[in-house]
């Protein structure tokens, strides 16, 4: 497994605005997926790309920790026998500026994978900032 670090800096001070967008099936929905589930179980969110119309692509991740206004740490039901195959969404803050950025962890089985997961998540960032200027 080969670790992807993603540092994305945010335009935005309020850390409540960005949680909002990270922590949740609402604010997911909104750039990561075309619809984002939390289950009945408060632990499992489904993630579902393409419209019903189209070809789709449904993938389940678990939530393995979740610490209010800081991060999101999740693990598809792919990688159940990868433990440090995780997914995390942290937001970080400069003590100097107070500025934020955001933290993408992220894992991929070789180099080309890392390549391809790289794309998808500039592609899901550039779609955060559109939906809501972060």
């Amino acid at each position: 497994m080969q670790k992807l670090t993603i540092e994305y800096p945010l335009a935005t001070n309020s850390i409540k605005i960005v949680w909002d967008m990270i922590s949740n099936a609402a604010g997911m929905q909104k750039w990561l997926a075309d619809k984002v589930v939390e289950e009945d179980d408060n632990e499992t969110m489904t993630f579902t790309w393409g419209q019903p119309w189209t070809e789709r692509d449904t993938k389940q991740s678990r939530i393995l920790n979740k610490e209010k206004f800081d991060h999101i740490r999740l693990m598809w039901d792919y990688h159940e026998d990868t433990p440090e195959a995780y997914w995390e969404l942290r937001i970080a803050q400069s003590k100097e500026t107070g500025h934020l950025t955001l933290l993408i962890t992220d894992y991929a089985a070789d180099d080309d994978e890392a390549a391809d997961l790289r794309g998808i998540w500039d592609d899901n960032l550039e779609r955060l900032h559109r939906v809501s200027g972060l």
